[in-house]
């Protein structure tokens, strides 16, 4: 039986390991190196930071459930998942904005990953007064079904279809460009569905270790066997998200849709993930320590990152192009840097391993902070 008063060590290193992942990837917007092929490099330094926006959103549910556990009161849970949900739309359209670039610009909005996550934790704040097995199970439903949500717009009267529409992208694609001219990279569904099942997900902490481990273990073994017959089948067959086109086998198998997130894509990245949380509760070494560190901050670790790394990416092109532009960078993620300026791999890894070092010191002082002498503004970061 775990302790709902003490942290999951398996959650925080898993975290932790999203949040360097996604540290590639975002080094590599600053870069210019292109997301995903034709070559295998950098194919795999693009789809291995798939893994992170699922990790994120199926994680925070687990964490909300153990937090409704230490609180003891689900009103309490609701309401602090409401008020960190806004904080973190906020924050998209604010600070994290201009962090990417540097830029608040009227004409630039993003709805991007903490957007996402924000409004799916208001949402999961209706539903955490419901058994929590309950609620990941309805979670379950909607990733499996969300194709269904594309039909919503379609059965109203046409008359109100463009205007709902518009409205509608932010939940699921619908068409039409969106309400306000914000930059959807994240749509609501599939991903709040991902967040509710992982606080159903928390439910099974409960067991009894060794039985918990047999579990995470056929569910993440399962669940990556099913993505591998499945895509496997509809990559031989030409028919994966990425189609036929003469593409290799693996990037067919392997190039599942991201926007919105296709069930086979979800299959592929949290099965492991699901998998892993045995061996991560038992890891022990000054690796798997840095991880839970990282792990245990994320969202003050995501400030920081954009800041750090868009301030490495900065020095690194004023070293080696004199011509460096910053107008490049003012609607990153979306950058617009010529070929003749892009960096190499063995830079993009280099300037990705510097910003990791920074960061892990810096959420070392920021975890020892917050644990010592907790400011209750601490706990939304």
């Amino acid at each position: 039986m775990t302790n709902a008063q003490s942290r999951i060590q398996s959650v925080d290193i898993l975290r932790g390991l999203a949040c360097v992942l996604m540290a590639i990837d975002h080094v590599r917007v600053y870069s210019g190196v292109p997301a995903g092929g034709p070559t295998a490099d950098i194919f795999f330094t693009r789809w291995v930071t798939h893994f992170v926006a699922p990790m994120f959103c199926f994680f925070a549910g687990t964490a909300a459930y153990f937090h409704g556990r230490k609180l003891g009161d689900l009103g309490g849970l609701a309401k602090f998942l409401l008020t960190r949900g806004l904080l973190l739309v906020v924050l998209e359209l604010t600070l994290i904005r201009f962090l990417w670039g540097f830029y608040l610009r009227p004409d630039f909005a993003l709805a991007g990953v903490i957007w996402m996550l924000g409004w799916c934790m208001v949402l999961l704040a209706l539903f955490v007064r419901l058994p929590a097995a309950r609620v990941g199970w309805i979670g379950v439903g909607i990733v499996a079904l969300q194709q269904l949500f594309q039909l919503v717009p379609r059965v109203l009267p046409e008359s109100v279809r463009p205007a709902f529409s518009n409205f509608w992208n932010f939940i699921y694609p619908a068409g039409n460009d969106p309400w306000g001219g914000i930059n959807i990279l994240y749509v609501i569904v599939p991903w709040v569905g991902v967040m509710m099942a992982g606080y159903g997900f928390g439910v099974l902490f409960q067991r009894e270790a060794a039985a918990r481990d047999r579990l995470f273990l056929r569910i993440g073994l399962g669940m990556t066997a099913a993505f591998l017959v499945i895509g496997g089948g509809l990559a031989l067959a030409g028919t994966s998200d990425v189609g036929s086109g003469g593409a290799p086998f693996y990037m067919r198998l392997l190039g599942q849709q991201t926007y919105p997130a296709s069930q086979l894509f979800l299959l592929m990245t949290l099965g492991p993930a699901i998998a892993l949380l045995p061996a991560a509760e038992r890891a022990r070494g000054w690796f798997s320590a840095a991880l839970g560190t990282i792990g245990r901050v994320p969202m003050f670790y995501y400030l920081a990152h954009l800041l750090v790394i868009h301030l490495l990416a900065i020095a690194t092109m004023r070293l080696h192009f004199p011509a460096f532009d910053s107008a490049w960078y003012a609607t990153a993620p979306y950058t617009s840097i010529p070929d003749e300026n892009r960096w190499t791999l063995p830079m993009l890894y280099l300037v990705w391993a510097i910003a990791i070092v920074i960061l892990y010191f810096a959420c070392k002082w920021y975890a020892k902070r917050k644990a010592l002498s907790p400011a209750r503004w601490m706990a939304y970061l």
